[in-house]
């Protein structure tokens, strides 16, 4: 009920004071394992811009960027963060990203952003290595090639993550695509899933589920890994491999979300995340490599497969970006609706 009465006047204008000097909030969608770095690196946006950041996870970087499709036409997020290269192309389609090129951008090596998003819709914080880990308890000797995984000695024993609600998933088939071809890659997964490869929905349900509890011998997951259980359990029990034929490369990004109301304080965050406030944070925290060089790795990154080791795998993000919701309508089609290679690559034509 509403008052005209003196006191009631007061109160109205103390209240509007109050929501004045209130701090702006910042909204930003992530995946769920980002919630480790960014409670190390957000109170220091928060503290030099004088706001609040709010994050919010959403499962795996699939379910991540599904969520801003859902939300495209009423945006809830300012911010998105952890869109890699298997699924920018899909999130730039989508039309639910602002391109902003950062005035700092020069920090970032030109390498990554071209193998990202040269129309900087996404900007590179990040950067990594799909691989193979593996037990020393159960392996004495790890496959070295993704063809290695076809043989009867890794039968039911790799575990991988689904490409259509995950980043290493969704790496994991580009990497297939990248080394078999267009047409190769069906013949390849067709072999996997006759050795009884295992799926799971994201990376969590694979590492900490399949591999480190059920005892799985291989799991897909990160060159760095091995470092991290190093880092948080003192484990070295986890070893990761760099394949003959390369392996992927991941490079994460983040972008603005089309129809913020605080265009300027994102603009300010996405410079804010390639600074050494949020780079130096990086590597014990999102175990992957900082975009800003001026970072040290830390010491126990010498159980990391070293970058200098690997060969870099990657596909152009304009195929990618052309191609992707077929690769996975084909992946689709051949683990789950059991049509072979031979159907799927036939109903191309009609």
């Amino acid at each position: 009920m509403t008052s005209s009465s003196p006191s009631s006047s007061s109160s109205s204008t103390t209240t509007t004071s109050t929501t004045a000097l209130k701090p702006q909030t910042l909204v930003v969608y992530s995946y769920e394992s980002f919630e480790y770095v960014a409670k190390a690196a957000f109170p220091k946006f928060e503290q030099k811009y004088g706001v609040k950041v709010k994050l919010v996870t959403v499962g795996d970087a699939g379910q991540l960027l599904n969520r801003l499709i859902l939300e495209k036409d009423s945006p809830q997020a300012d911010v998105v963060i952890g869109i890699d290269n298997s699924l920018a192309a899909r999130a730039i389609e989508a039309g639910i990203l602002e391109p902003y090129k950062p005035k700092n951008i020069d920090i970032v090596p030109k390498w990554l952003i071209d193998k990202l998003d040269p129309t900087y819709h996404l900007i590179p914080y990040d950067y990594g290595y799909i691989a193979i880990n593996y037990r020393l308890d159960k392996v004495s000797e790890p496959p070295k090639s993704l063809e290695d995984f076809t043989k009867p000695e890794w039968k039911d024993k790799l575990v991988i993550e689904d490409p259509r609600t995950s980043s290493p998933g969704a790496a994991f088939l580009l990497w297939t695509i990248a080394v078999y071809g267009d047409d190769g890659y069906l013949n390849y997964w067709q072999k996997l899933k006759e050795n009884g490869v295992v799926i799971t929905e994201g990376w969590s349900d694979a590492w900490y589920g399949k591999f480190m509890q059920e005892g799985y011998p291989l799991v897909l997951s990160y060159s760095t890994s091995p470092a991290a259980t190093v880092y948080y359990d003192n484990n070295t029990n986890v070893r990761a491999v760099a394949f003959t034929e390369g392996n992927y490369l991941q490079v994460e990004g983040a972008g603005i979300i089309k129809g913020t109301k605080k265009k300027e304080l994102a603009e300010k965050f996405i410079e804010w995340l390639l600074t050494e406030d949020f780079q130096s944070e990086v590597p014990t925290n999102q175990w992957m490599y900082p975009v800003n060089p001026n970072v040290k790795l830390p010491e126990v990154y010498k159980y990391a497969v070293s970058p200098d080791e690997i060969k870099p795998v990657s596909l152009d993000p304009e195929y990618v970006r052309q191609n992707f919701n077929r690769w996975i309508r084909e992946w689709t089609a051949l683990m789950i609706q059991d049509k072979s290679p031979e159907e799927i690559i036939s109903s191309r034509k009609s």
